[in-house]
């Protein structure tokens, strides 16, 4: 069985101390491919590093919604520039995050339609940061969509269904975290339970949102077995089906890791 963790932070505080190790882990677990994701330009290089050191880890670079108010001399031609390098398949994780607002509502749509703009020009998707911003998510993403075509995956999915099927109507992946395995997760479960086969992707985002049985303590990728373990549960699926629709799922979108 092979499992691509569509989203984890490898360079982050709780994983980056032990990478080899955390690596290791998540490889014993038959974890095949890990899209090491930016959330802000210092991150870049350290992030795009370990990808040129191992094979089976890929990078992105981008803006997370937090960190826009930081960075607002990041335009779609600085990202278009730092996304030339063969191990860098994706645009991110950018969007809006509306629950926390760490940085002002206009400069993370500016952000995001950067990130949109750089996507449209270099081919490649861009992994989509949404939390209590679905509306204005869509609105941004159907516009920027108008101005030319790009792909992407909204990422760590606990949306409602009818923003899945926007989601899904505007050509979009749907990638599902952790925490689909918390008991309080009712509703999305039953949104991902009913999601298209071929339109979804598993993630851990370590180190955050460790799934059950791995609650409290720091998520890894070695644990998107067990998330794709308990959703394909879900959908009726046997894991095997769940794990290689979803790595070809990765493969296909993020069609530059398969060079």
């Amino acid at each position: 069985m092979m499992l691509a963790d569509s989203h984890c932070h490898l360079n982050h505080k709780g994983l980056v101390d032990e990478q080899q190790a955390v690596l290791a882990r998540a490889r014993a677990r038959g974890v095949a491919a890990m899209l090491n994701i930016s959330t802000r330009q210092s991150e870049w290089a350290d992030v795009v590093a370990t990808a040129e050191h191992e094979a089976d880890v890929w990078a992105t670079v981008g803006v997370h919604p937090h960190e826009a108010d930081a960075h607002r001399h990041i335009d779609a031609e600085a990202l278009i520039e730092a996304a030339d390098h063969p191990r860098v398949v994706g645009l991110g994780e950018c969007g809006l995050d509306y629950y926390y607002d760490h940085s002002d509502r206009a400069a993370q749509a500016i952000s995001f339609r950067a990130h949109c703009a750089a996507a449209r020009a270099t081919g490649l998707p861009i992994i989509v940061h949404t939390r209590d911003a679905e509306e204005d998510t869509a609105a941004i993403l159907c516009d920027e969509l108008g101005k030319g075509a790009f792909s992407g995956v909204i990422h760590c999915f606990t949306g409602t269904s009818a923003f899945a099927h926007q989601a899904l109507a505007l050509g979009f992946y749907i990638s599902i975290s952790g925490i689909v395995t918390f008991k309080n997760a009712r509703d999305l479960q039953a949104v991902a339970a009913r999601l298209p086969l071929d339109r979804l992707l598993i993630e851990t985002d370590a180190p955050f949102l460790a799934p059950v049985p791995h609650r409290g303590r720091p998520g890894e990728p070695a644990f998107v077995a067990d998330t794709a373990a308990f959703l394909a549960d879900l959908r009726g699926e046997t894991v095997e089906t769940l794990a290689q629709a979803t790595a070809g799922n990765f493969h296909t979108l993020f069609a530059k890791t398969r060079a």
